[in-house]
């Protein structure tokens, strides 16, 4: 009998993040002399990635069982949380997406949210699955509509806040596990078909008249819109900086602390852009290239696992992880349009980057449930 530790953590996806970790500082410390406000974000920075690893081992302790059997009281709380949002939130940017606290800065419930969302609906597909192992059309349709208002609650929430980069992670989150969860794809051509026209019917009002748009959608919709189809023209101050940033940076890049060009949001938005200026291409690929055998390693790790519902919960994660990473690459280059999403693990903020560890925390009790026990 060999008793194994509890708590051991595999290299495969440890050593990926704590490179990440250390790639963020060096890169949100080079982004700060384009702020020149005194923030010290890259030590404000070092400081959340100390409490997220307190946060993961701490999610190992209690164990994923345990957030399975209380993804309900998650839910609630995260919808809660939302709501007092609206109410009680400080707008920043005219914007209520965070509470603040006074002497630790501001904290982002919209980002707990995602993974409350892969935790729940992991759950939900779980319970399914066991209950009706070959479901009817009917029965599948009743289970789409539960999940579908799961999401929509949330969904609906962030969207008034407004954070309509966060909204549509959680649609890709909810069609990436449902996709994974067996359900017959004709539903998937449905929903895809609705959304087609949905876009299809806004985008038609929007070109054909924009005062019509404003005043079925709001002002704030028609902002928002308006800021998505920068890209297609490559215009915006922000963009065409990052991108001459970017372009201008070499084989090598100018260096550390060397980026040549300001441009809006370098510690979060645009954070690939200071680094890709800063290490040019050679250090790009090392970086694409890291993020990918991260992303490789938890697709690896979900076919390997015998129970579904971490099968499910991974999907979820990678979902929102390759998402982000490739909107947010491909905004600073201008192939993808500018929603304010960030790059996971890189991206200077605290909310995000606690989420994203106990998401790790989740990922490291997945990936040695065999190490916890004695064989």
């Amino acid at each position: 009998m060999k008793n194994i530790s509890k708590y051991k953590i595999s290299k495969w996806i440890l050593i990926p993040i704590l490179i990440l970790a250390l790639i963020s500082i060096i890169t949100i410390s080079s982004a700060e002399h384009l702020l020149n406000d005194g923030g010290n974000y890259a030590i404000k920075q070092f400081f959340w990635y100390i409490l997220g690893f307190g946060l993961a081992y701490f999610i190992m302790f209690i164990g994923n069982d345990f957030l399975y059997r209380n993804s309900w009281f998650f839910y609630i709380l995260g919808v809660l949380s939302l709501v007092l949002l609206l109410i009680f939130g400080t707008p920043l940017n005219d914007a209520k997406c965070w509470f603040i606290i006074p002497g630790v800065g501001t904290i982002q419930p919209s980002e707990f949210m995602k993974i409350i969302l892969i935790i729940i609906i992991a759950s939900m597909i779980n319970k399914f699955n066991r209950n009706f192992p070959d479901p009817s059309v009917k029965e599948e349709f009743i289970f789409l509509i539960k999940v579908g208002v799961i999401v929509a609650i949330p969904s609906l929430l962030t969207f008034l806040q407004p954070d309509t980069g966060v909204v549509l992670i959680y649609l890709l989150i909810t069609f990436v596990m449902l996709f994974i969860s067996g359900i017959r794809y004709r539903w998937f051509i449905i929903l895809f078909a609705i959304f087609a026209l949905f876009i299809i019917v806004v985008l038609g009002i929007y070109f054909i008249s924009n005062d019509l748009f404003v005043k079925i959608f709001g002002t704030s919709f028609f902002l928002r819109v308006d800021r998505l189809l920068d890209w297609s023209n490559k215009s915006g101050f922000q963009l065409e900086n990052g991108m001459s940033a970017i372009g201008s940076g070499g084989m090598f890049g100018y260096g550390y602390k060397n980026t040549p060009i300001y441009f809006p949001e370098p510690q979060t938005d645009f954070i690939f852009a200071v680094y890709a200026s800063n290490f040019g291409f050679i250090g790009s690929v090392f970086l694409i290239s890291l993020i990918a055998l991260f992303d490789i390693r938890l697709i690896i790790l979900a076919n390997k696992n015998n129970y579904n519902i971490n099968k499910y919960v991974i999907s979820g994660i990678v979902g929102m992880l390759l998402y982000q990473q490739i909107q947010n690459i491909g905004m600073t280059f201008g192939i993808m349009p500018i929603t304010g999403i960030t790059l996971p693990f890189i991206s200077y903020g605290g909310s995000s980057l606690l989420s994203y560890m106990i998401m790790c925390g989740i990922i490291f009790n997945i990936s040695n449930q065999e190490m916890r026990f004695t064989n």
